[in-house]
């Protein structure tokens, strides 16, 4: 019999030093290989799971090197979180002081960027090593509210003894991934802390609903930067011949001429201008703007692309790199573009879209959701992916990087079948490593 988890926002509602001790129970239990008497919630007993099978110490409170402060300087001034730095205060913070909180926003890669609330907290936070610059990746530090998070993608809260590690059993955090609303790219976690006798169990629903607010401000702020950069772009277009069109930084698209709509062009991290080849364009002509590139399609035929490269060894990130005779791009991938790839790349035969929904929702008659991200993908792989059904180009070779463990693919997705995927006896299929 299959004991039932435990309501440790109940419980601990009600007195959070007993739930704190049954939790203490349970992870001795569970880390002994025992069967405890309430079961730990599933997203913390997987997370338990990762622990153990990375190596990861329960008894050894491990901290990498702090960032220096330069470069802890460099990632703030690079990271879009600091754009939404007001809305994340003006919903955390003051709440925060008076519940004897921190508020915490990591990077991507788990970095503390800033760490603000109550001077006792912070000095508590100190003693754990939850200082800026600090490394709180999950598979570093164990199981937290800024590692875990960026590796479900949603909302979690980790209550005392929940923690992996046993010297933050006197910690309580809530932590929210913030995704790039463009694409669903991780670029931070937001974190609220503090001493176990402090959580409540609406934190969760507060800081996701933040988390939420901060995503809104980055859209807004978004088509803000694309309409500045239309105004620019509309009277240099409106001078020139042919296919030509004018994007950001990013590759998104502000304004186009002589060529259907292209909502983003998949551009390499150190694009120059010159004589280019770009994903969907083919050879163009970069040019520089303020705040963008001028692209201009050239007359020569695009390059063949040759080979493509989904990386999903990694927990936390997948990224898709697409090789050529002129070149190579990459990108990281929102969580369901990865797994729709994943799936194309293991039946290289084709998946009609029907088949894709069983896959992603156990419900083939969902073909509307999946049609609209693939037609998401085919922008920024153009002829690379066909349809009818959707499948790459027969040229093109494909390959998956795997995680070491198949139970530690695509953490975040629920699809049933990446979830078959993970449970597969002998692991993964053959074909997809």
């Amino acid at each position: 019999m299959v004991n039932p988890p435990m309501n440790v926002a109940r419980l601990a509602a009600v007195d959070a030093a007993q739930a704190a001790r049954v939790l203490s129970e349970v992870r001795e239990a569970t880390l002994a290989g025992h069967r405890a008497r309430i079961a730990p919630r599933p997203v913390i007993e997987q997370s338990w799971g990762r622990m153990l099978r990375s190596g990861v110490d329960p008894d050894h409170d491990f901290r990498s090197g702090l960032l220096p402060s330069d470069e802890v300087r460099r990632r703030r001034e690079e990271s879009p979180l600091r754009h939404v730095l007001p809305v994340l205060r003006e919903g955390l913070l003051s709440v925060a002081d008076v519940a004897q909180h921190i508020m915490v926003v990591a990077d991507a890669e788990g970095r503390v960027l800033w760490r603000e609330g109550a001077p006792p907290v912070l000095r508590k936070a100190d003693g754990l090593g939850f200082e800026l610059g600090a490394d709180w990746r999950e598979d570093v530090v164990g199981t937290n509210g800024v590692g875990t998070p960026a590796v479900v993608r949603r909302p979690v809260q980790v209550f005392a003894a929940e923690h992996f590690v046993r010297s933050h059993a006197s910690w309580t955090c809530t932590g929210a991934p913030i995704t790039d609303p463009r694409d669903g790219r991780l670029i931070g976690v937001v974190d609220v802390s503090g001493p176990l006798e402090t959580m409540h169990p609406a934190t969760l629903a507060w800081v996701d609903s933040v988390a939420k607010l901060a995503e809104a401000r980055l859209r807004e702020l978004h088509l803000e930067s694309l309409e500045r950069l239309r105004s620019v772009a509309a009277p240099l277009l409106a001078r020139l011949d042919g296919r030509a069109l004018v994007v950001d930084r990013d590759g998104w698209s502000a304004a186009v001429s002589g060529m259907p709509y292209v909502r983003r062009v998949a551009l390499p991290k150190s694009l120059s201008p010159g004589l280019r080849w770009l994903p969907s364009l083919g050879s163009c002509a970069v040019e520089p703007l303020a705040g963008g590139w001028l692209l201009r399609a050239a007359d020569e035929s695009a390059a063949t692309a040759t080979r493509l490269v989904l990386d999903l060894a990694r927990p936390w990130r997948s990224t898709l790199t697409v090789s050529a005779s002129a070149g190579s791009w990459s990108r990281e991938l929102s969580p369901r573009h990865a797994e729709l790839i994943y799936l194309l790349a293991e039946h290289r035969s084709g998946r009609g879209a029907a088949a894709l929904a069983g896959d992603l929702f156990g419900d083939p008659s969902r073909t509307v959701t999946v049609r609209a991200e693939m037609s998401r993908i085919r922008r920024y792989l153009g002829e690379l992916l066909q349809h009818r059904p959707y499948r790459f180009r027969e040229d093109v070779e494909t390959a998956v990087l795997l995680p070491d463990d198949p139970r530690d693919l695509l953490l975040s997705s629920t699809a049933p079948a990446i979830s078959r995927r993970r449970t597969a006896p002998g692991g993964m299929p053959p074909a997809a490593r």
